[in-house]
């Protein structure tokens, strides 16, 4: 863990992890630690903002002190790592906490995602539906999550050449991730299905239906 000074009121958490712990996992950890911290009044920080591998605090009004209470919590969060997940991605069993998103799995690259895992579409559409994904961050649009939760081996490529246009809804694999497109633009992740679900509205509190720390099922519409 890394602690770095950004300007005069934040600091940026650099979660690298040891070799047995994925960094997604410990930037979760970082992050609901830090949450729950600020919650109890034990952190004033305007800004929590988690990311693959770092976590940024934003509006401290003593980063000093704040990167001294980081070094005392760094206990609780590796504790937490080795804890069993409550939102295991082998889990299927629902829970109220889950934000279910119906899909229909028609994506113009649902065959090419197939044939890159070695299984037919079928088995594409039962592990998505069978996974609990958890949103590690968001990013690239507003209200766009970046999915957790599948096996490592089955990181996807992005296209060699990006869509002009993804349409809004899209539902879409790239490296480890799953991601839903909450409005139209331009995209390179591979395709598998679409949504009606409405991520991002900016009159809603808050905006972005789905956050981090956000666990999610996907459901075949």
């Amino acid at each position: 863990m890394r602690i770095r000074p950004v300007g005069a009121h934040a600091l940026l958490l650099d979660c690298t992890a040891p070799a047995d712990i994925p960094e997604a996992e410990l930037v979760e950890a970082w992050r609901a630690e830090l949450w729950r911290r600020r919650e109890q009044g034990d952190l004033i920080a305007v800004e929590i903002v988690p990311a693959a591998r770092t976590v940024l605090l934003d509006g401290l009004p003593d980063p000093t002190t704040t990167a001294q209470q980081l070094t005392r919590w760094a206990s609780a969060v590796a504790a937490a790592t080795t804890r069993p997940n409550h939102a295991d991605a082998n889990d299927e069993t629902k829970t109220q906490d889950d934000v279910v998103v119906p899909v229909f799995f028609d994506g113009p690259d649902l065959p090419a995602v197939a044939e890159h895992w070695g299984v037919d579409v079928a088995a594409v559409r039962h592990r998505l539906t069978s996974t609990r994904f958890r949103v590690a961050f968001c990013g690239f649009a507003p209200g766009f999550p970046y999915l957790t939760g599948l096996p490592a081996e089955l990181a996807l490529p992005r296209l060699a050449t990006p869509r002009p246009r993804v349409p809004a809804g899209s539902v879409a694999l790239a490296g480890p991730y799953a991601g839903i497109y909450p409005g139209a633009s331009p995209g390179g992740w591979q395709l598998v299905g679409r949504t009606d679900l409405v991520l991002f509205d900016v009159a809603a509190d808050p905006p972005a239906r789905l956050g981090p720390g956000s666990t999610v099922r996907m459901v075949a519409a």
